[in-house]
């Protein structure tokens, strides 16, 4: 096992004390290049252990703002990381695996709605050219991609809730291809509305074509083997309102292993565990990151799914973090469609407050602090937790 000296970073304060965190990373290993893989996954594994410290961050690069080169690891951050060590490093096929550990200096929250889990829906994904799966027969990508990525959601998202609905198709690339953001719009709201959603996550594949250039071309007694490529974007729709609130695209490649007439069973571990499966799942770790930090701080807005006299009946519960006694501002949907056919979203806030009385998984029961009756309070009407 190697290990690294550790490079003290400069830090603003150092009056509090840190704490270490372990996490691993992987990467790919391009043309041989190990260096840029073992930069490429300690940046990776890094990542990771700052979101699950609390931090806040929209990229790898801009946290560390580093570069491994060799055995130098030079690393600038704004006080966060006190030091960093590579515990172990190790090689399976073309995949590096690093394991780092991290001194983080604990920071204060940074934003109080990381207190919550936030809703989400994961759609069908949109293969976008077909054709391009033929070979190897990879048309239930569109499905298979996204199960997956639900389920590394599910085990590691650290501010995500999510529901799956990946068995239909729907609209959104044909919206998205025209320029039609006012049916996205309404695309987005009536599926938060049918599956209980604050978010919705579109998924598009735009490339899975092959490369021109030979990779074994002097072992001729060999199939030719081709990089295959992977492009995909990924895009999350507020549901109370169909704004865009986040949206990324990822390109990598990786050889393409398996013969020109072999059909490929895509829920088999022969496939995930080929060169092209693996840099998928690095491609769905890395968007995974990216989207639960860009949700981390969004608030967690509550559907009103029942009003009775002075109470109310919220879609969220002990699942997405609610307590007794939290208190929820109310907020009065106000929604037009003006006379071109756009639709504006805007919010009243109502003067009535409201404290949680009654937990369940998935919803809480919550009443007026003055006992008044919630008048003007409607179905569909939203709940945000006040910071306390």
């Amino acid at each position: 096992m190697r290990i690294l000296a550790l490079f003290t970073l400069l830090l603003t304060s150092a009056i509090s004390s840190a704490q270490w965190y372990e996490s691993q990373g992987t990467a790919y290993i391009v043309n041989n290049d190990r260096d840029s893989a073992r930069s490429e996954a300690m940046e990776n594994a890094l990542k990771k252990a700052l979101l699950v410290a609390g931090a806040s961050v929209s990229s790898a690069q801009q946290v560390v703002n580093g570069l491994l080169t060799q055995d130098e690891l030079n690393i600038r951050a704004s006080g966060t990381v006190n030091s960093i060590e590579l515990v172990e490093e190790s090689y399976q096929n073309d995949m590096l695996k690093v394991t780092i550990r991290a001194d983080i200096f604990p920071q204060e929250q940074q934003c109080f709605a990381a207190d919550f889990k936030k809703s989400m829906l994961v759609t069908k994904a949109q293969l976008l050219h077909r054709e391009q799966a033929n070979v190897g027969q990879i048309y239930d990508l569109d499905k298979k991609l996204v199960a997956r990525f639900a389920d590394k959601l599910r085990q590691q998202g650290q501010y995500i809730d999510i529901k799956l609905a990946h068995k239909s198709s729907i609209p959104f690339s044909r919206y998205n291809r025209s320029f039609d953001q006012e049916k996205i719009k309404y695309l987005a709201v009536e599926l938060g509305q049918r599956f209980d959603t604050q978010f919705v996550l579109f998924t598009e594949v735009s490339d899975v074509s092959f490369g021109q250039q030979v990779l074994n071309q002097w072992q001729f007694w060999q199939e030719d083997n081709f990089d295959r490529h992977f492009d995909t974007a990924f895009y999350i729709y507020s549901t109370d309102n169909g704004e865009l609130l986040w949206d990324s695209h990822y390109q990598n490649k990786a050889p393409w292993t398996f013969g020109k007439r072999n059909i490929i069973d895509l829920s088999s571990q022969n496939f995930w565990q080929s060169a092209y499966g693996r840099m998928i799942d690095r491609t769905l770790d890395d968007a995974l990151l990216d989207i639960d930090e860009s949700l981390m701080c969004q608030q967690t807005r509550a559907r009103i799914v029942k009003v009775q006299g002075n109470e109310v009946i919220v879609n969220v519960g002990k699942r997405q973090g609610v307590k007794l006694g939290d208190e929820f501002s109310l907020l009065h949907l106000n929604s037009f469609t003006s006379d071109q056919g756009k639709m504006y979203s805007g919010y009243n806030v109502s003067s009535h407050m409201v404290k949680v009385s009654e937990v369940f998984q998935d919803s809480a029961v919550a009443v007026a602090t003055n006992q008044n009756l919630l008048s003007n309070i409607q179905i569909n009407d939203l709940a945000v937790k006040r910071e306390q």
